[in-house]
């Protein structure tokens, strides 16, 4: 009877490797292998234009100097102004804080914060010295000494523009080089950053 089934044997286990063959596990294929499919064209993405480009590259967060011209131009034109504590006006005379919050709100249309204990806690982007750019709010204190107590707004060149009290004519240029200036140095922040978008529209296609 063995002798009957030994020619089926050879045909059954044919048949068995040639099952395990078609079933036998697929090698799984990387993601990274994988061609990407192409799309119809009319759903390909436009590229973007270079304007679109630069602006999504443009990281730095203020790049408006039409905006900072116009602020310094106005400030320039007020050298002389008497200094008033509390004032706010050409008219009344300005403090320190006063002075920065006119040129912002004329020129920028900011409404800046009163004294210059608020100024320090606006949300504006921290500049360091090194990276002063003209428009940039600058803040002191006393040689060094406790909290911020004075504020002017950078011209470039080291020099900056401020309503410094009623002994030293109001408002006047110095420059952070002096000993005093130098040593009350506390921070500066870029507040033209702030500027509402149309206006930083407009300042860049000025530019």
């Amino acid at each position: 009877m063995l002798k009957r089934f030994a020619p089926l044997v050879p045909l059954a286990l044919t048949v068995f490797l040639a099952a395990c063959a078609g079933h036998s596990p697929q090698p799984q294929i990387s993601e990274a292998t994988v061609e990407p499919v192409a799309r119809p064209l009319s759903q390909q993405v436009e590229p973007a234009d270079d304007d679109e480009i630069t602006a999504l590259i443009d990281d730095k967060p203020y790049e408006m100097p039409q905006l900072a011209d116009s602020l310094l131009d106005l400030g320039r034109s007020l050298i002389g102004t008497r200094y008033r504590y509390g004032g706010t006006s050409v008219q009344s005379g300005f403090d320190c804080s006063g002075f920065v919050g006119y040129l912002f709100r004329e020129e920028v249309g900011l409404e800046l914060p009163r004294s210059t204990r608020e100024l320090i806690n606006l949300d504006a982007p921290k500049v360091a010295r090194a990276d002063l750019e003209p428009g940039d709010l600058i803040l002191f204190n006393d040689r060094g000494r406790g909290r911020v107590s004075h504020a002017g707004i950078y011209l470039g060149d080291d020099q900056f523009i401020h309503s410094s009290s009623s002994r030293s004519g109001g408002v006047r240029i110095d420059s952070l080089d002096d000993s005093y200036w130098n040593r009350s140095y506390l921070q500066a922040k870029r507040v033209l950053a702030l500027a509402p978008v149309e206006d930083q529209v407009a300042a860049k296609r000025h530019n």
